[in-house]
């Protein structure tokens, strides 16, 4: 499990601050991105969900370590990018402070859609894919108004996520609190 620096200090026969960091230079560890990194963990491979994520309880983990190292990654990786509601949802924390310094500083771009900001990849050629992709998405969903539209993976997820945070929630309630969701989330989903 995850075990805080004085955790360690202790189970190391009450060292000292430069002793257990020698520790664990020696162990592959990773900090908590939440909790201001606090909380460690043993680095395991097969503790990460498919995108790079581990939690335990309410404390949070990412294979790339830091909360900006990851949200620069997941950005990336995207086939049609995310929103700032998309992020913060996946990860469970808020994310706008770094979004908008990540886009300050020209490592990710921002977009403007269908009355929503999308982050996408910093090279020109990949985030016009992704954005693109995700036109196409809102393409999809609008010409599909009225009919019941089987969620997609994230969508399900999102669901998912909200209904853990706030069990026992109505179709209705779930649907205002994923409001700004791109695209839509509809109550047919839901």
């Amino acid at each position: 499990g995850a075990v805080t620096f004085a955790d360690l200090q202790q189970a190391l026969s009450n060292a000292s601050r430069p002793t257990t960091f020698r520790y664990l230079r020696q162990v592959p560890y990773l900090r908590s991105y939440n909790h201001n990194g606090r909380y460690y963990l043993h680095r395991e491979a097969t503790r990460f969900d498919r995108f790079g994520l581990y939690s335990l309880n309410d404390i949070h983990f990412s294979r790339d370590g830091t909360l900006s190292d990851t949200i620069k990654r997941l950005i990336g990786d995207s086939p049609a990018g995310w929103t700032q509601r998309e992020l913060q949802e996946l990860l469970r924390v808020r994310v706008q402070v770094l979004l908008l310094e990540a886009v300050r500083h020209d490592e990710i771009r921002r977009e403007k859609v269908a009355g929503f900001y999308l982050y996408l990849h910093r090279d020109p050629a990949i985030s016009e894919h992704q954005l693109q992709q995700r036109q196409e998405r809102l393409v999809a969903q609008q010409s599909r108004e009225g009919e019941v539209v089987e969620p997609d993976d994230g969508v399900i997820i999102q669901i998912l996520l909200m209904l853990i945070r706030h069990p026992g929630s109505r179709p209705a309630q779930v649907v205002r609190f994923l409001r700004g969701h791109s695209p839509p989330i509809s109550m047919e989903q839901v």
